[in-house]
């Protein structure tokens, strides 16, 4: 399904269910891979998928692979629908707990991550075994 064919019966339709809430206001922030999902939401991997292939099919994320790793986010080119309804879920949520403790649990993971690379999803560096000659 296209994005720009999604009618707000789809849209309020992924929006019905906490979990799929609580995914789509994680990425507001940026993109997070499953795992961050999991451990953001003690949910478990196959929860946390099912809810993420439900939005990918509709238009609602977009995903990437990043080795064994999928990496979700926002669409780069929303709907105006899709945009409205975030923008009222940001609104909306900032006095829930569920969501407070969510936003708390991200920003927590934020020092583990870069925007570009999440942790989890990227190789260990390298040491280098050539020494630095001091100058």
């Amino acid at each position: 399904m296209l994005l720009t064919s999604m009618s707000l019966i789809e849209i309020y339709q992924c929006l019905c269910d906490p979990t799929r809430l609580r995914i789509l206001n994680l990425l507001q922030d940026g993109e997070l891979c499953v795992c961050h999902f999991q451990e953001i939401l003690d949910e478990p991997q196959v929860k946390i998928s099912k809810h993420l292939a439900y939005l990918r099919a509709r238009g609602m994320v977009e995903s990437r692979k990043e080795a064994n790793w999928m990496i979700y986010r926002l669409p780069a080119k929303p709907s105006r629908e899709l945009t409205t309804n975030i923008a009222c879920l940001q609104d909306c949520v900032s006095e829930d707990p569920a969501f407070r403790r969510d936003t708390e649990k991200r920003r927590k993971l934020a020092c583990k991550f870069s925007e570009n690379s999440p942790a989890c999803c990227s190789p260990a560096p390298k040491k280098s075994s050539a020494r630095r000659s001091s100058a």
